[in-house]
């Protein structure tokens, strides 16, 4: 099989997977499955970015979120340490799924096991994919969930918002906030950018200066 024509294949088949999720969104004048449509985004602000990005790299992209519904929440304690065990675990099985379709699709086991690094977050800070994939998924919760994370969680001030984003902010890299201010937002989502941006300014340059962009 073509390389482009494998890639089309493995996207067709993370999208396949992601169909079965059982949450729907409506946009565009069709009913999506939520991580379906997270999915799409991802891809697109990828190429928006990146347009460089790697097969591998879109492919890590595309699952990021793979069949995420699978592992639940509910099933994990509260609060931040909950939420970390979580995550990892979804990393995992985001990276197990991956790596079966492409195994199954004609990618060989080192192009699946760097797709699995990625997915997993093994070298953030360290690894240019991995920063890209980081810095794109940051984006996209900004782009497209972050008005529904002030509505869920009103009852946050400015404070605790500010120190979320800047979490967030620290992980990206210069060329991903270059992107994330340069989107159309709402402007209380567009001033507490820039509040967190503010005040994490002296970690921000400090990180600048060994990013791997």
């Amino acid at each position: 099989m073509a390389a482009s024509a494998k890639l089309d294949a493995v996207l067709a088949a993370i999208d396949a997977a992601n169909a079965d999720d059982p949450r729907r969104v409506p946009v565009e004048g069709r009913d999506c499955a939520f991580e379906q449509l997270y999915a799409e985004r991802m891809t697109a602000r990828l190429a928006a970015v990146y347009p460089e990005a790697s097969e591998l790299l879109q492919i890590a992209a595309r699952a990021q979120h793979l069949r995420r519904w699978e592992v639940a929440r509910e099933n994990y304690p509260e609060g931040r340490h909950g939420y970390n065990d979580w995550r990892k675990t979804c990393r995992v099985h985001h990276a197990t799924l991956a790596r079966e379709i492409m195994l199954r699709l004609g990618y060989t086991e080192a192009e699946a096991t760097h797709v699995g690094v990625l997915l997993r977050k093994e070298q953030l800070k360290k690894d240019k994919e991995s920063q890209a994939l980081e810095n794109v998924a940051a984006i996209v919760f900004i782009e497209h969930y972050f008005d529904e994370f002030l509505a869920k969680y009103a009852g946050y001030d400015d404070g605790k918002l500010i120190d979320i984003l800047g979490k967030t902010l620290c992980k990206m890299s210069p060329r991903g906030h270059d992107a994330a201010l340069g989107l159309s937002l709402p402007q209380r989502s567009l001033d507490l950018i820039k509040r967190a941006i503010d005040r994490e300014a002296k970690a921000l340059e400090r990180l600048a200066q060994v990013a791997v962009d």
